[in-house]
């Protein structure tokens, strides 16, 4: 939990560092002598606008610019600044292109997966260690939730599922914790133990804390829940599962339903909706052939739509258009 007194001397701190931050940030670009400026953070699009001489600037563009009201006038204001935009999916660039001005070229970029350190080989974590439980017994499938505490991430919408799995072989974990400090943003793992308790699934759910290695996580499980209760501007970590050989169950919404098709790479389930995620997931815990075959047309999938190659590809395009600005500027 974080005060609002705490949220509010953040802020003020953060606005007294600005001027020095910002008096550093010009200099080492200003040393640089960049031929294009390639920004992938609402601060450093404004920041990369604002510093901008003869070269061209680029926005990826990773979130969605109408979901912060000053931000999107910022970028409003600087679009001129700009080269080309960059969206990491549809569904964010039809945002921006609601947000923006429509003369900003913008084009989609999806994010990329690296598909050989995210693979089906290779070690998997022992989930029930890190969660301090006892070994499950043989056969029992697992099935996790990898996030964020963030609110929105849809970890209540899990459990409740969980509740409504007819199996008495599946265990469930969080796998993930606290990132931010914004004002009530996000759960505490305390929080999230009561609802475990409340639901009665004590000792069948594990919490394994933030963990670094994810390829290993996503191989120690059955099953890949998906839960985000607003739009993914992408979904990366179902992209990452999907690599990784996993059969995914997640909510379409946003980026996220532009990475499968449903019943072919993984299943969707509508956001915010307990009945319908528990429903896919019984699908999958009732049959580990169809399990088997999802995670392989997952894999084949993300590697040939999502891989590294694909992304520098589309990406090289992106930038010769913009490299041919940079020399037309030049002196």
């Amino acid at each position: 939990f974080v005060s609002s007194a705490a949220v509010v001397r953040g802020l003020f701190a953060a606005v007294w560092a600005f001027p020095a931050f910002f008096r550093r940030f010009s200099r080492t670009v200003a040393d640089l002598v960049p031929q294009v400026i390639h920004s992938h953070g609402i601060k450093t699009h404004v920041l990369g606008a604002l510093l901008s001489r003869r070269a061209p600037v680029i926005w990826h563009i990773h979130d969605y610019v109408g979901m912060r009201a000053v931000s999107s006038r910022l970028l409003r204001l600087l679009a001129h600044r700009c080269s080309l935009a960059i969206a990491v999916s549809e569904s964010v660039a039809q945002d921006a292109r609601r947000h923006l001005p429509a003369r900003l070229p913008l084009i989609v970029v999806h994010n990329s997966v690296d598909c050989r350190r995210f693979s089906p080989e290779g070690r998997a974590l022992d989930l029930d260690a890190l969660s301090e439980l006892p070994q499950a017994p043989p056969g029992t499938v697992r099935i996790g939730l990898p996030a964020t505490f963030a609110r929105w991430k849809g970890h209540e919408i899990f459990l409740e599922a969980l509740t409504r799995v007819t199996s008495s072989k599946i265990r469930g974990y969080v796998i993930g914790g606290p990132l931010y400090q914004t004002h009530n943003s996000q759960w505490s793992r305390a929080e999230l133990e009561s609802r475990v308790k409340a639901l009665g699934l004590e000792g069948r759910v594990g919490f394994t804390g933030l963990v670094t290695d994810m390829p290993a996580a996503y191989r120690a499980l059955d099953i890949v829940v998906h839960g985000s209760t607003r739009p993914e501007p992408f979904g990366l970590v179902i992209a990452e599962a999907m690599a990784c050989g996993r059969a995914v169950v997640a909510a379409p919404t946003g980026g996220a339903g532009e990475l499968f098709v449903h019943d072919r790479h993984a299943l969707a389930a509508a956001s915010g909706s307990a009945v319908e995620m528990a429903a896919m997931i019984q699908r999958l815990v009732d049959d580990p052939g169809r399990r088997a075959e999802l995670g392989a047309r997952a894999r084949a999938h993300v590697v040939q739509a999502f891989g590294r190659d694909r992304f520098a590809a589309n990406l090289n395009v992106a930038l010769s258009r913009v490299a041919t600005l940079a020399v037309a500027a030049a002196p």
